[in-house]
């Protein structure tokens, strides 16, 4: 029969594994830019979750939201983070991620007309091209701006975006050749 010690110390490590699982969770679900409507402006802005401030409140059982960073700060930083609501009620909905995710999933490419489909976060990135005809990689813009992006430039494959965005860097290494006659 186990001893006061070994229940200690096994209630210990319940409590512990708890608190990890509990942080993991937190930190998988919060962390990661998101756009939200500001109340004030009614336009599109780019925050972040304070995770470290979610996951100690979600130790002690009172998880509460606090942002770390908003394209708004620093004139605005003492805002009411009303925004947060929106966080709140559908936390995936508005991470950038999901949101570029969701747009590329039906759109095909400009310029070799394939479906882009799922896109691999981990592998290379498609991107977009622009009203002036000039590609740019998701990582180019202001998170804030692309809503924007989204509603008014053209979905570019990843294989497509290489291409074009080595002609626009490096147009003296790119030799074009027509294309050759089908053989009959």
């Amino acid at each position: 029969m186990p001893g006061g010690i070994e229940v200690l110390a096994g209630a210990g490590i319940l409590v512990a594994a708890w608190a990890v699982f509990a942080g993991t969770r937190a930190v998988l679900r919060l962390r990661g830019a998101r756009i939200v409507t500001c109340p004030e402006t009614e336009q599109p802005v780019a925050v972040d979750v304070d995770v470290r401030y979610a996951v100690a409140g979600a130790l002690v059982g009172r998880p509460e939201l606090r942002l770390r960073d908003c394209s708004r700060w620093p004139e605005r930083a003492h805002c009411g983070q009303e925004c947060l609501g929106e966080i709140a009620a559908a936390p995936d909905d508005c991470l950038v991620r999901n949101i570029v995710a969701r747009w590329y999933g039906d759109k095909t490419c400009v310029y070799c007309r394939r479906p882009i489909g799922v896109v691999q976060w981990h592998d290379r990135k498609p991107a977009l091209r622009g009203r002036d005809g000039k590609v740019l990689e998701l990582g180019e813009l202001p998170v804030e701006g692309i809503p924007e992006a989204l509603r008014e430039d053209a979905a570019v494959c990843a294989n497509c975006a290489d291409a074009e965005l080595l002609r626009q860097r490096h147009p003296e290494l790119v030799v074009e050749r027509p294309p050759r006659p089908h053989a009959s």
